[in-house]
């Protein structure tokens, strides 16, 4: 069985994994093929080596610690296709475990080329997608490979996802309410648009929310924002109102002139803040209008950070905000790799109902469009 996973997992200066929870998501599908006695062949990528072989994006250490959580043999390849796989393949064992080398050191992955796609499909007689965070990619280890392999079907982390983020959007427990924060209106205007007409209430941090105080005339000093953006957010706005979806905006900021160490913090009012100086993360009083207004919410989903979380003190808005959330008696998801990031960085990660593994994925189907590797394992 060929089971694609998503490792692309973050390693240390000494060349090990520092982040496994991709591999965890992973063992339930791959305990399930070991315990019915099947001949586990690995697939993922690592990185973004673009087609070349790069020792850097090796899969070893991921084999080697994939290892220590199996708790059995790890065989390495030393490519993902050829002769020398297929002859490894052929005198794999019932319970053997054969992780293949980075998908992306042929370019034909993210080409999706179908010849590509054979050579990996001629390794197995069952194909299994487990790979939630790769699915929204016309990639050949997920898309074209459902081509030409006779029985194929969703692992337990891609079907789980599928299934949660179907009780947020599509048979949710009401009133839901979508938080929404991040740098760029650009980059989540697909999905506010369509989440509009599927929540109740909507929450925006971010420096994305400072084009929409632009919209409504404020002046956001030297704040990031998007200046080609802010007649889009505008309409956003309007359609909110169109549509009867609560929508917020903050209140307070918290500005400085940088995030050097030295540039000194203040908390100001949106239309007051001070013409060198930049909005870096929501106020005090944002979070607390924002928690007391998502009270009685009964469906919560977070894409975005409300600020600058990596650098205090403007890791607060996010705090304050995950507090908020994880307060509640509500089904609560988190997707997008910063906002992932940032919870577990706060320790709140346990707290939520679900964290996605996937961050482009996610936010494609909060735009409401169908998962390309999805639709290709449904032979749709």
């Amino acid at each position: 069985m060929l089971v694609r996973v998503d490792f692309n997992v973050p390693l240390d200066s000494s060349g090990g994994v520092a982040d496994d929870a991709r591999i965890r998501a992973a063992l339930p599908t791959l305990g399930h093929v070991l315990d019915m006695d099947g001949k586990l062949i690995i697939a993922s990528h690592l990185g973004r080596p673009k087609g070349e072989v790069i020792p850097k994006y090796s899969l070893k250490p991921v084999a080697a610690h994939l290892e220590k959580l199996l708790t059995r043999k790890v065989i390495m390849a030393d490519d993902c296709i050829g002769t020398a796989v297929e002859t490894g393949v052929s005198q794999m064992a019932t319970g053997d475990v054969l992780l293949l080398e980075n998908l992306r050191f042929h370019v034909a992955e993210q080409a999706n080329d179908d010849v590509f796609a054979r050579q990996l499909a001629g390794l197995c007689d069952v194909y299994i997608n487990d790979a939630f965070a790769v699915c929204h990619r016309a990639n050949a280890s997920v898309a074209a490979i459902c081509r030409y392999v006779g029985t194929k079907t969703a692992g337990f982390l891609l079907q789980k996802e599928l299934d949660t983020f179907a009780k947020v959007v599509e048979t949710p427990v009401r009133p839901v309410a979508a938080v929404v924060g991040g740098a760029k209106v650009s980059s989540k205007l697909k999905a506010l648009e369509n989440m509009i007409a599927k929540v109740d209430l909507i929450f925006i941090g971010g420096a994305m929310a400072n084009t929409f105080l632009a919209a409504q005339g404020m002046d956001l000093g030297r704040s990031l924002l998007e200046p080609d953006m802010i007649e889009t957010a505008r309409h956003v706005l309007a359609e909110a109102a169109i549509k009867k979806t609560d929508c917020h905006l903050p209140v307070d900021v918290v500005v400085a002139t940088g995030l050097q160490a030295d540039a000194a913090a203040q908390v100001c009012a949106v239309h007051a803040i001070p013409p060198q100086r930049m909005a870096l993360d929501i106020g005090p009083e944002t979070v607390a209008h924002y928690a007391q207004k998502m009270a009685l919410a009964q469906t919560v989903i977070w894409n975005g950070p409300m600020g600058v979380f990596e650098t205090e003190p403007f890791d607060q808005g996010t705090r304050g905000v995950a507090d908020a959330i994880v307060a509640l008696d509500a089904l609560t998801i988190v997707g997008g790799g910063d906002t992932v990031a940032a919870v577990n960085r706060l320790g709140r990660g346990d707290d939520f109902s679900y964290l996605s593994t996937g961050g482009g994925a996610f936010l494609t189907l909060m735009e409401g469009r169908p998962l390309v590797a999805v639709a290709a394992l449904e032979g749709t």
